[in-house]
């Protein structure tokens, strides 16, 4: 063993002096390649040579031995250079140097914290995208859960308006409710689209809350008492001005109501209203078939073109079933049936029924609250005709009730309006029809006011007086068929000092004929210099 060290020794220090050897000899040697300053000298073999020196026969077998038997386990021999220094390692040696081993150590724990942070670097972005995923899927759930509300609140507001039309009054409040609160969880966040749905459904619950109030007092059963009688100021005032300047108006009125009333009545038992609504003619139109307000509202219920036309009432050149009493009753039944599922309350259903229900529900909207407890709340903010609209139906009540009490004779109702229809499969005049069947003419228009013209059209079911109508269908050959002309116009510009009377009489037409042929509703109003239309024939 002493002796195996001493030969590692005298190893030992023969490789520095070879080592010792070599820098001197390359220091003195002159530069070789294309770089005066490369690493890479060659070592001669006279150097080489020189190595031995000083190595005994004994410890040259001991080195070969060694040699070989390391070339035995490491096939391997790696030189390095490194900064001009020369290395030599061997690889998978079992008697390598504590060095090189730690060495290896070193470099794997530097791999692998390199390895370990570029995993967590990776992880730390997957968390940040998850994060992103699960923050952009919950934005979207609350989008859609809000709208999810929204349509919870519709159909609890269809399901309370179900459960109001079968009268459970409770259950269809409670759907109310629940609707109400389905609408206070959504989050707007300042979406007007979410905002203007949510201003639409609160009012259209706070609408079917105030109908299901109205209607715990005021069913529509029909009963003759549905209408509360209210008596104050301005139902007074109403009174006093039938009692005063309108007296003659409200007689005549009420005694042609005898003529339409009994129809209307009947009409309004079979819709289930209350028959108090009977009256309303009265103050609509004084039950004049024929009756033309200023806003071109027309008949006796008294409805403008764009309503009739929305309940049915037809109008052409030859018909306006405005002036029909029994179509004009259908649709203003179908009218008020609508108003009142809009307010509940019957004063402003008939306020609406005056002005429109887009005015109410205009007037409705400034309020300070979303909803009303009766007429009399808006009664200050309505236009000023409406306003009285509703005192005066209610004064008209009054006096129908107790006549005596303000001092009419309520009597000499005039008789009811009976007939038969025929069937006409052509144009003809009134007049022809008149003198065939030996009934005045002027029956005829009445029982037919929805004729514009005094002539029917093709295909037309005329009303005759009682046993009249098998003797026009026998005689319908024989009445000539009409053809209207056509019409013919001149023009005239109105001088200094002319008026429509003058004008018409120059022509030798009505005053009326140029009026409506020119729009102007207040005949005694044309200018100098204005071009009117005259219809001739």
């Amino acid at each position: 063993m002493i002796r195996r060290l001493k030969i590692q020794e005298s190893v030992v220090v023969a490789m520095c002096l070879c080592v010792a050897f070599l820098l001197v000899s390359c220091a003195g040697m002159p530069a070789k390649g294309p770089s005066a300053g490369t690493s890479n000298s060659q070592v001669s073999p006279e150097v080489a040579e020189s190595v031995k020196i000083g190595v005994n026969d004994e410890e040259k077998d001991l080195l070969s031995d060694r040699a070989d038997g390391g070339a035995e386990e490491n096939s391997d021999v790696v030189w390095q250079d490194v900064e001009g220094e020369e290395t030599i390692g061997t690889e998978g040696s079992d008697d390598e140097a504590p060095g090189s081993s730690a060495n290896q150590e070193n470099t794997s724990a530097v791999e692998e914290g390199a390895d370990t942070a570029k995993d967590d670097s990776h992880h730390d972005e997957l968390k940040i995208e998850e994060k992103n995923a699960q923050a952009l899927n919950t934005e979207k759930e609350e989008e859609n859960s809000d709208q999810l509300r929204l349509y919870d609140a519709i159909d609890f507001c269809q399901k309370s308006q179900e459960l109001w039309k079968q009268g459970n009054l409770e259950k269809a409040k409670r759907s109310l409710d629940q609707a109400y609160q389905s609408i206070l969880d959504i989050k707007s966040d300042g979406d007007p689209e979410i905002i203007q749905q949510i201003d639409d459904l609160r009012f259209l619950i706070a609408k079917r809350v105030l109908e299901i109030y109205a209607s715990r007092l005021n069913g529509v059963k029909g009963n003759h008492n549905e209408i509360p009688l209210i008596m104050n100021d301005h139902v007074q005032a109403e009174i006093k001005r039938f009692q005063g300047k309108e007296r003659e108006f409200f007689q005549e009125s009420y005694a042609r109501s005898g003529r339409y009333r009994p129809l209307i009545v009947g009409k309004l038992e079979e819709a289930g209203l209350p028959l108090e609504l009977s009256w309303l003619p009265l103050i609509e139109s004084g039950f004049k078939v024929r009756a033309l307000s200023r806003s071109r509202a027309l008949g006796l219920w008294q409805f403008i073109p764009s309503t009739g036309y929305k309940f049915g009432l037809k109008r052409n050149q030859w018909i306006d079933e405005r002036m029909d009493v029994e179509k004009a009753t259908n649709a203003a039944i179908a009218y008020l049936k609508e108003l009142h599922k809009i307010f509940g309350d019957w004063a402003t259903v008939l306020a609406a029924y005056n002005c429109g229900e887009g005015t109410v529900l205009r007037v409705i909207r400034r309020q300070k609250i979303n909803y009303l407890d009766n007429f009399w709340d808006l009664y200050e903010k309505l236009p000023r005709e409406t306003a009285r609209y509703v005192p005066r139906y209610m004064a008209v009540l009054h006096i129908i009730k107790d006549p005596g009490a303000y001092g009419f004779e309520l009597n000499g109702l005039e008789a009811p309006v009976v007939y038969e229809e025929a069937y006409i499969d052509k144009p003809v005049r009134l007049k022809d029809v008149a003198g065939a069947i030996g009934v005045p003419e002027h029956m005829l228009v009445e029982l037919n006011p929805e004729l514009r013209y005094k002539s029917t059209p093709k295909d037309y079911s005329l009303r005759v007086p009682p046993d009249r109508a098998q003797l026009l269908v026998a005689k319908i050959d024989t009445i000539p068929r009409y053809t209207p002309p056509k019409k013919r116009y001149v023009y005239h510009r109105v001088r200094r000092g002319e008026t429509l009377s003058h004008i018409a009489k120059r022509y030798r037409v009505s005053v009326r004929a140029i009026a409506r042929a020119n729009g102007i509703v207040q005949k005694d109003f044309i200018r100098i210099g204005q071009k009117l239309k005259i219809p001739v024939r």
